[in-house]
């Protein structure tokens, strides 16, 4: 496995991405071979460089973004192999669609009628048969890595749990190094190998070429001089809480201590990183604004017919540095939804809620006129979401760190927006918290462009709204 913006990513699906994109170019070069078979020389004119590269690159984009939102690169989870070949059916057809629209609107880029229908049949049988020959091949040249856990308390069994579901990583929990003598055969279906008088031994042992620690008491405790030697000897040591983090995607608040965010790696903040961000911000957000303002107009007249009110519903947010400003959201209740209660979070199937705000919360339309906020520099497009002032006073009293998620601007989605449904109590705000650290921990351009993918395929597919 590798490490990928500090989370794990199993070698296979990155390998199997790769072989994909070449499978999806090789079925083109197939599909024309077989278009021009009696005739060689027109085969050869068709896939002269650089004309057939051009055509080729929305071939694979489209098809790999297809396979992308159908999970096809998702291996967390369990899955029966005709569920995998209905979403490969599924994604095939989906990106026949997309790229039959867009050779209507281009036709320049067509790769010619024939080898397109040729391809698109070869294409599910190279990437099944691809698949069922890298299954085979992985399990045969490529062991599991056998991890030790030094500790074997609730964070250890925490983590243990958790590589035992990510099956898609390909390691092996071997079993728990002890804080004290072992009393216990087994925990959490892995046995104890020993205690921390005897970390060496078991290494050689059990041949462990990992060790996590997650020793939730290490004064005095932790086999330094134990662990140095192992280290030097090639044997990775990694602390659990960034295991979790790498595992999960979020910082795994319960029992961390705050000497972990001053010397773990990430937190880096660079001034270029910043201004790019605000740049793109700016020219994105204004282009949206003129392209999307016939929509916009178009929205905020059916919210008044539908009801009385203002179409814009203001609201006070704590933004960049505990700042108050006031974020702009299509109005999706009525205008006397907090009348009687007051502030209070949204809820799934809130009585609140107009038909048509049902509608507009679903698709994420009514977080649009936020753009305008973005332009203004209060908000981003990708960024910790901003929570109102009085929720704000209150979680900062309940919840360690929460303060530290306006250290950026906030943003229309984020990390936990797409990691976690919507807040609707203190628990909820502790887990979202702990995604929006994860996103500080990593902040970078390329981290926000995965975040949006993301968002669009939520978006599209009318994923988690309230």
């Amino acid at each position: 496995m590798i490490q990928i913006f500090s989370q794990y990513f199993a070698v296979k699906t990155l390998l199997l991405a790769v072989l994909e994109t070449l499978i999806v170019a090789l079925a083109v070069v197939c599909g024309a071979k077989l278009r021009f078979w009696n005739d060689p020389s027109e085969f050869e004119a068709y896939i002269q460089l650089p004309n057939f590269a051009l055509l080729l690159i929305p071939v694979i984009g489209v098809f790999q973004v297809t396979f992308h939102y159908a999970e096809l690169y998702n291996f967390s989870g369990i899955r029966s192999r005709m569920e995998d070949t209905l979403r490969l059916c599924q994604s095939v057809g989906t990106a026949s669609l997309v790229l039959g629209t867009l050779y209507l609107l281009f036709p320049s880029l067509l790769i010619g009628r024939g080898v397109f229908a040729i391809s698109l049949g070869l294409i599910p049988w190279l990437m099944l048969a691809n698949r069922f020959i890298l299954e085979k091949t992985w399990r045969f040249a490529w062991p599991p890595q056998r991890i030790a856990i030094l500790g074997a308390r609730e964070l250890g069994i925490v983590v243990s749990e958790e590589l035992r579901r990510r099956e898609d990583l390909n390691v092996k929990v071997v079993g728990f190094i002890s804080e004290q003598s072992p009393r216990t055969a087994a925990i959490s279906a892995a046995p104890v190998l020993g205690d921390i008088n005897a970390v060496e031994q078991v290494v050689r042992d059990h041949q462990v070429s990992r060790i996590i620690v997650a020793m939730e008491d290490r004064r005095g405790n932790l086999p330094i001089r134990d662990l140095v030697k192992l280290r030097v000897a090639g044997i990775r040591v990694e602390d659990a809480h960034s295991t979790m983090a790498a595992l999960t995607g979020r910082v795994w608040l319960e029992t961390l201590r705050p000497s972990w965010f001053v010397f773990s790696e990430g937190f880096r903040r660079s001034r270029s990183t910043l201004w790019i961000k605000r740049i793109l911000d700016i020219l994105i957000s204004g282009t949206f604004l003129i392209l999307a303002a016939p929509l916009l107009i178009v929205v905020a007249v059916v919210i008044r017919l539908e009801s009385a009110g203002p179409a814009i519903y203001r609201q006070k947010r704590v933004g960049l540095r505990g700042r108050v400003f006031e974020v702009l959201k299509f109005r999706s209740m009525g205008v006397d939804a907090e009348s009687r209660h007051g502030a209070q979070w949204a809820s799934a199937n809130d009585p609140r809620v107009t038909r048509l705000g049902r509608i507009i919360r679903r698709y994420r339309i009514d977080e649009l006129p936020q753009v305008i906020n973005v332009l203004r520099g209060e908000m981003s497009f990708v960024g910790p979401r901003p929570e109102r002032p009085v929720f704000v006073e209150s979680l900062r009293q309940q919840i360690s760190y929460y303060d530290e998620r306006h250290s950026v601007r906030p943003g229309i989605t984020g990390w936990a927006q797409v990691s976690y449904p919507y807040a609707s109590s203190v628990e909820d705000a502790l887990r979202k918290l702990e995604y929006d650290l994860f996103y500080l921990k990593n902040l970078s351009i390329f981290f926000d462009f995965a975040i949006i993918l993301r968002t669009v395929r939520i978006v599209l597919m009318g994923e988690g709204s309230r």
